[in-house]
């Protein structure tokens, strides 16, 4: 039986990130073999992933990465169960190392766990959770996660909010590198991402609003109109009338600028690309918001 020393289950916490008394377990187990104990640790943080699978996971952050040429970013919402975890360092860690993943190695939702980490390619992306997993004995997950990468002149710009608690990805075209680099621009797209977090617009245009969605508000506006008694000719004008502000106030390029109610978001671009002399177009944009 060879002798378990604490410098040991120091390099066994350095390697896997686990609690002390887990490593300590984990050598005994397998009688000092580093390598097996790693192994053993990670099984187990699999086996912390089934017994907790069932729990919740309502809390969290949104991390966010952009590359340094400014061409590829990354937003990515990681949850947990507990207010405790998504304020620790090591799941922190873990979400921003999601994001960067997502721009650099551009997964699917199928094979993002079985890729090669960026961070440290001996290791894959379940490896990692497995470690975090082990770490905080929460059910730990990735939610969802969004990639934009620019074809030609642009800016991408990210936006976290309330501690992590909301995040917002944006691309906006243009047909100038020099605008792309003007810091005026920059402003306004981070402007702009700052007004999604507030104000969450559920589609960029009118165009863009599901079917659904625009005929599930009618219902409730004609409802509403029958049900207050107004003749049919009236009613109709007044869902029409309710289903413009509606999309005005849902629509990104419709809503009123937050820092400046007198102009709408669309208004603003076209202020910016007049200044600059090149066109400017809000292209798409993702909000991820915890809870």
């Amino acid at each position: 039986m060879v002798a378990i020393t604490s410098q040991m289950v120091k390099e066994l916490r350095d390697k896997t990130n686990a609690g002390m008394m887990d490593c300590k377990k984990a050598l005994t187990e397998t009688d000092g073999d580093m390598d097996k104990a790693v192994d053993l640790l990670r099984q187990k943080g699999l086996a912390v992933a089934a017994k907790r699978s069932g729990k919740e996971a309502n809390e969290g952050m949104v991390a966010a990465y952009i590359q340094a040429d400014g061409k590829v970013g990354a937003l990515a919402e990681v949850v947990c169960e507990t207010d405790f975890v998504a304020k620790a360092d090591d799941f922190k860690t873990f979400a921003a190392n999601i994001a960067e993943q997502v721009a650099v190695a551009n997964p699917t939702e199928q094979d993002l766990l079985t890729q090669k980490a960026v961070k440290n390619e001996s290791l894959t992306v379940q490896d990692l959770l497995n470690e975090v997993l082990l770490k905080t004995k929460e059910n730990v997950s990735v939610r969802k996660f969004a990639r934009y990468q620019l074809e030609g002149a642009g800016l991408l710009e990210a936006y976290i909010h309330a501690g992590g608690k909301l995040g917002v990805l944006i691309e906006v075209a243009c047909d100038s590198e020099a605008a792309a680099k003007n810091d005026e621009v920059k402003t306004m797209v981070r402007d702009i991402a700052m007004h999604i977090a507030a104000t969450n617009p559920i589609a960029l245009k009118r165009e863009d609003v599901p079917a659904e969605v625009l005929q599930r508000e009618k219902d409730i506006y004609i409802k509403q109109a029958v049900d207050s008694g107004k003749p049919q000719q009236i009613a109709e004008k007044m869902v029409a009338g309710k289903m413009e502000k509606y999309l005005a106030e849902v629509c990104l390029l419709e809503q009123k600028f937050v820092k400046n109610d007198k102009i709408s978001v669309q208004d603003l671009v076209k202020e910016m690309s007049k200044k600059t002399g090149a066109n400017l177009s809000v292209c798409r944009f993702v909000r991820y918001q915890i809870g």
